[in-house]
């Protein structure tokens, strides 16, 4: 029978390993907040001529480069192996196939240190990648979480304790960016393509619908999609910065009336951002603002913790750890492992 587990002590440190999609990270976090390391090895030239992932290759980069990314981390860090007290891994949702090779890293350096292995689910982890950098941020807190496969407005009272307040109902906001950024001919990925585009268009130019906006705190963007898709279309001639510039517009005024909107019907003392699209330059300036006129803590996480890492899943492990104890070497990898049912 398994010693009943009494927590991390403090200094504790986790070596916290992320490979649910198309970058392969390790990192080492001390006390859940303080990074002594993050290396994070991307796949984005690799992926660049398919338009997108593939999950084949994504398998094949992270067997070959999980080695050395995790040693390069132990470096920066400054430790050994014998120093970990606890191995952390992403066991969802993501790319099943990604997700086992990180996985599988994590329990046998977790078997060969004799520490405990603690399964992290990826959404989970974006949610404590801005408490990672702003730990005094005041629960109830907002969060709104975007990204190249979700979109959700999430409320956390406290570590572990999650509400859904929205989601999307179709694409995700970080989905509509790469499909629109793959029509206008921008190039992959799609995020950074469009916010480079719309930094030369006129956002003013053309107004695409705003779906929803009005309507409760749930998202849709296929028709946004859609709409940019039939008006350059029927106007060939209509310059791409300003259709990238009026699309992008279109997005974040949805995202951060909705959040605004969760803020104050939830009672939040705060409201942050998360996930890939978080780095988002028109993003982050209607963010703050809106958290300025309503005078509410805001917060933007730096564009390193936005985009996929291990400090976030090292985090999110160190607290999942302190209040669940560690997982079993069973746990797989669950490509759709969700938040709130856990």
């Amino acid at each position: 029978m398994r010693e009943p587990f009494e927590g991390l002590p403090e200094g504790s440190l986790v070596l916290g390993i992320e490979t649910s999609c198309d970058e392969t990270a390790a990192s080492v976090v001390r006390d859940g907040t303080e990074i002594l390391s993050s290396v994070v090895s991307s796949q984005v030239d690799l992926h660049a001529r398919y338009g997108g992932v593939v999950p084949e290759v994504a398998s094949r980069a992270h067997t070959e480069l999980l080695v050395p990314v995790t040693a390069q981390a132990l470096v920066e860090a400054g430790v050994a192996g014998k120093d970990i007290a606890a191995v952390a891994a992403t066991t969802g949702p993501g790319l099943v196939g990604a997700l086992l090779v990180g996985v599988s890293a994590a329990k046998a350096l977790a078997l060969t240190w004799g520490v405990p292995f603690v399964s992290v689910n990826h959404l989970e982890a974006h949610l404590y990648a801005a408490l990672l950098e702003e730990p005094d941020l005041e629960f109830p807190l907002v969060v709104l979480l975007v990204s190249g496969g979700h979109t959700m407005l999430v409320e956390m009272t406290d570590h572990g304790e999650y509400r859904l307040l929205g989601e999307t109902l179709d694409d995700a906001a970080g989905e509509a960016f790469d499909k629109v950024a793959r029509f206008l001919g921008l190039g992959y990925p799609g995020g950074p393509a469009i916010d480079t585009a719309a930094l030369s268009g006129d956002p003013t130019a053309i107004r695409f619908p705003r779906a929803m906006i009005d309507d409760g705190l749930d998202f849709s963007f296929s028709g946004l999609k859609t709409a940019v898709v039939n008006h350059v279309r029927a106007n060939p001639d209509a310059a791409t910065e300003d259709v990238a510039a009026s699309f992008q517009a279109a997005v974040v005024d949805v995202l951060v009336a909705k959040s605004r909107r969760a803020a104050v019907q939830s009672g939040a003392k705060a409201l942050a951002l998360g996930g890939g699209v978080a780095a988002n330059t028109l993003l982050r300036e209607q963010f703050l603002g809106g958290c300025a006129d309503d005078r509410i803590q805001g917060f933007l996480p730096s564009r390193s913790m936005c985009t996929d890492n291990a400090a976030m899943i090292a985090s999110a492990g160190w607290y999942r750890l302190q209040r669940l104890g560690p997982s079993s070497l069973d746990t797989g990898a669950d490509p759709r492992d969700r938040l709130f049912q856990r």
